[in-house]
């Protein structure tokens, strides 16, 4: 409990776990402890960075897609059971392979089974819950030294989020939502949101395929969204 002289945080920081962790510390901690351990849920309403995420534990990997899905993490023990708010922006980076080379694929000493056993901790189902997926190339000398403008100051970008998450709070407000990623798939397959045939007709074409889940379909028509307004 704070001090009665000390502020009353309501906004939670972001949160980044340490490896190596268990599932149950990287979700929602152990419910008989009286100082809860857990990370997941500690990160509830703001950001879980989860750097060099191969290295975690491939169980407690796992663990986070219940906690993607519903936004709750719940557990069952002997001696009871707990629930715990867990809607969080969950940030995954990881190195294409074990050794790490600055260079890239061009000195990479990792074999190609080393390579697939690394990778192969980020299980499809939980990538299969993860909005986007970006590749970063490797910073060139010139651009780290470059004498370019800084670009935009955190300050800046906070005042853009805020304004879309008003803009999209706004939007939803009359069907009870704040933000695109608490949408039901449904709601966006419907009208008066549902996105045009063409517009969607690569998509349909990869869920026919099997090359892209339900989930995934969904995933993507919130992403799409975004920019989009009924007319």
């Amino acid at each position: 409990m704070a001090a009665r002289a000390e502020p009353l945080y309501l906004s939670p920081d972001g949160h980044r776990p340490s490896t190596p962790t268990t599932a149950t510390t990287t979700t929602a901690g152990d419910i008989n402890a009286t100082n809860d351990g857990n990370d997941t849920s500690q990160a509830g309403r703001a950001s879980d960075f989860l750097d060099e995420a191969p290295e975690f534990a491939k169980g407690a990997l796992d663990a986070l897609r219940q906690p993607l899905e519903h936004g709750r993490v719940r557990l069952a023990r002997s001696r009871g059971g707990a629930d715990y708010p867990a809607r969080v922006q969950l940030v995954l980076a990881a190195n294409p392979c074990p050794c790490a080379k600055p260079s890239g694929d061009a000195t990479c000493e990792c074999t190609p089974l080393a390579r697939r056993r690394y990778l192969g901790r980020l299980s499809g189902p939980l990538l299969d819950r993860i909005d986007a997926q970006v590749t970063v190339r490797p910073v060139r000398a010139a651009e780290l030294t470059e004498l370019a403008s800084p670009g935009e100051s955190s300050a800046d970008v906070a005042a853009r989020v805020a304004a879309a998450r008003a803009a999209a709070a706004t939007r939803w407000s009359r069907i009870g939502w704040r933000i695109n990623a608490e949408l039901p798939g449904p709601v966006l397959r419907r009208p008066p949101w549902r996105l045009p045939a063409p517009d969607t007709r690569e998509l349909r074409a990869r869920l026919d395929c099997g090359s892209l889940s339900a989930r995934g379909f969904d995933r993507v028509l919130r992403l799409a969204s975004m920019p989009y307004s009924p007319t």
